[in-house]
Order: C-alpha cells, then structure tokens, then sequence
C-alpha cells in the first residue's frame, strides 16, 4: 500500500496522485490538512526522506512568514510546528514501504513504485 499525504487544491498532488492512480497501485490518500501526521510519523518520515524537519517546511506560506521566518527551533520544535500548522508541510509526500519521495516535481513518485 502507497500512501501519500495529499492537498486537493494542489496541482503537484493531483499530477502525482494521477501518476500512482496510472500504475494501478493500491493507494491510501491521506489528506494530511485534515489528517496531520502524529510526530512518530513524521520523524519516520522525515528518516526515508533523509531530511531535517525544516527542510520539509513551505517557506513561502503566510504562517511561515507572519510566525517563523527568522527563527531558530529544535528539530522538535519543527516537527511540532508542521503538526499545528499542517499547510507548512510540504506536499505531496509519497511513502511506499521504507521509501519516502516529495512529489516535485510529480515524476520523483515513480522512483518509489
């Protein structure tokens, strides 16, 4: 089973869920707005993906800027951060088994399938 943590609204997280849905893959959408990871979650996640939690952080979004930009927090902190505001979370993610990719551009889904 292929999860991915996906926004509606963005175009990126259509494309690559079109792509799973082309491969006839079973697939758990997550709606990660609604749904946020729990911390456990997103610290596995963030091990696959090799990344630290502020890499994963939309820098351009409105409550980054307004609240974030120019601070300095605890890997932690992040993590809480993302959990609070789930729109900060960059999108979409895609985890297959022990592998994890950013759908950006759409086409990184296909190195996990």
């Amino acid at each position: 089973m292929i999860k991915i943590y996906h926004n509606q609204r963005c175009s990126k997280s259509r494309c690559t869920l079109d792509i799973l849905k082309e491969n006839a893959v079973e697939i758990e959408v997550i709606d990660y707005q609604l749904n946020p990871p729990s911390t456990e979650e997103l610290k596995e996640i963030l091990g696959m993906l090799e990344m630290k939690p502020l890499d994963l952080i939309r820098k351009g979004e409105d409550v980054f800027k307004q609240n974030f930009k120019g601070k300095e927090l605890t890997d932690d902190q992040w993590i809480e951060t993302m959990i609070e505001y789930p729109k900060l979370i960059e999108r979409p993610i895609v985890v297959n088994g022990e592998k994890a990719v950013i759908g950006r551009p759409p086409e990184n889904v296909e190195k996990i399938l």
